[in-house]
Parts: C-alpha cells; structure tokens; sequence
C-alpha cells in the first residue's frame, strides 16, 4: 500500500513584520552584546553581535579579531573617525535593509556593498551639493576613487576638480604629507580631456601651485586636444559624464552617460 506524497506549501507573513521587529532593536540597550564609542562626541550605540556578523563582513573581521573572554568583550569599540549619524544609519540598514539618505550620511560609508551602491545612486543625483559638504572632505582616497569613476555624476569636470583640490588639502593637512602625494591615486579618475584648452591653461596654472596633478596627465589631455584621437589605452578617461557641459571639442569623445 503507498503512502499519500508530503505536500508542503510556504506561509508568508507579513513582510513589514520583521523589519519593524528589528528596528526597534536599533541602539537599544536591551540584550545588546556590543557597543561602540562613536564620533569626537563619544555617542554610545548598542547593538547586536549575531546580527552585525551574519550581515557584514567588517563586522565579522571586527569580532573574529575580539579577544573572546566575557569581560573582554564587554570592552566598546572605539571608532572616533566616524560619524555617530553614519554610523546609525548603517546599522539601521544592516538591521532592517533600508535608510533614508542625506548628504551627510551618502558622502561617507563603513563598507556594506548595497548601501555603498544606494549611496554611490545618491550621489550620482546631487553630487553638486554633495561636494560642498564637510563629510566629503573627510573621504578616505578608496572612496573618493570609487566616485570619481562613475560616469553619472551629476556636475561638471571643472568644480569636481576643485572639490578634489579641497579634499587633498584636507587629507594633507591630517596626514601631513604633500598633496601631490595623498592625491596620487585620486588624481588618475579625473578626465582632463574634457576641459576646454582655456580651461586646461588655467588647471595648468594652478597645479603649479601644488602638484596635485602629475605633468604627464596634463600632457595627456594636451595631446588629444593636438590630434583629437581617444587613446586606446585608457578610454574611459573620455567618456563625458552625465553633468558634463559641453564643449566645442566633445564632438570627438564619446557621448555623454545617460
């Protein structure tokens, strides 16, 4: 005699249910097992360690590193080189999988790869305001290198060579080292060839002052200008973006990011 075939069938609830569970654990102090000391203002956040590791592998290097003693890891971590309002809004992404962004919060992430893509789509959007903000000025150089190789930011070549002028000297200044030298990786995103050779003069002009840009890559944009050809080497440095203003020798590039 056969037996009657198992049927199973999936039961879906509510699915706002557990996301509103989990933020209610946000910076809550209840059955929290680690805290962190954020920010120059000392904030202290509360959170989760199953959570922070099962949803972000910094996490997971961050405790796997943790002496694992109960009185040790009672211990905070220490991360004064963050905002307490970034930090939140990543850890209310890690719990609940969205955030509403901000030109503070989107200019600065702790390394979760969706919200860097949301973040990397919110400043594509207003990058113009983004620029001005002080949390900008604060990028690390891996950073800024991953926004400056979008081909959608929304602002044109010349104010985005400035804001990475603004940025360099900051860095200088907290590094103490040369612009020339904390801008090195930098630098090599910006597309020169999209400035006009008036433009170019006055960039020339003003790298005098500081270095920021090594010569070579001015070169580079000189001699397209001269033969009007894209170089095969590096093509991408020829792509207008999407803020790009044109300019009467855009008619050799190719067209704008859409």
């Amino acid at each position: 005699m056969s037996r009657a075939p198992v049927v199973s069938s999936l039961l879906q609830g509510d699915g706002s249910a557990l996301p509103a569970a989990l933020r209610g654990l946000i910076n809550n102090a209840q059955c929290s097992d680690v805290s962190f000391v954020v920010g120059k203002q000392r904030q202290v956040v509360h959170a989760h360690r199953c959570i922070l590791m099962c949803r972000c592998k910094v996490f997971q290097r961050m405790f796997s590193r943790q002496p694992q003693t109960p009185k040790e890891m009672q211990v905070p971590f220490i991360l004064a080189d963050v905002q307490p309002e970034v930090f939140l809004a990543v850890i209310e992404f890690i719990y609940t999988n969205s955030v509403t962004l901000d030109s503070v919060i989107a200019a600065v992430t702790y390394g979760q790869g969706d919200m860097r893509q949301k973040c990397l789509g919110f400043i594509e959007l207003y990058t113009q305001e983004i620029i001005k903000t002080q949390s900008f000025r604060e990028l690390s150089d891996l950073g800024l290198v991953s926004i400056l190789q979008s081909d959608h930011l929304a602002i044109d070549e010349v104010p985005l060579i400035q804001a990475v002028r603004e940025w360099a000297y900051v860095s200088s200044a907290v590094l103490d080292v040369p612009v020339s030298v904390v801008a090195q990786d930098v630098v090599r995103d910006l597309r020169l060839v999209l400035l006009s050779p008036d433009e170019l003069t006055t960039l020339e002009r003003e790298n005098a002052k500081d270095e920021l840009i090594p010569e070579i890559q001015i070169a580079q944009a000189w001699k397209f200008h001269a033969l009007k050809k894209v170089s095969d080497s590096n093509p991408h440095h020829y792509q207008r973006r999407k803020g790009t203003l044109p300019r009467e020798h855009h008619l050799y590039l190719d067209p704008p990011a859409k």
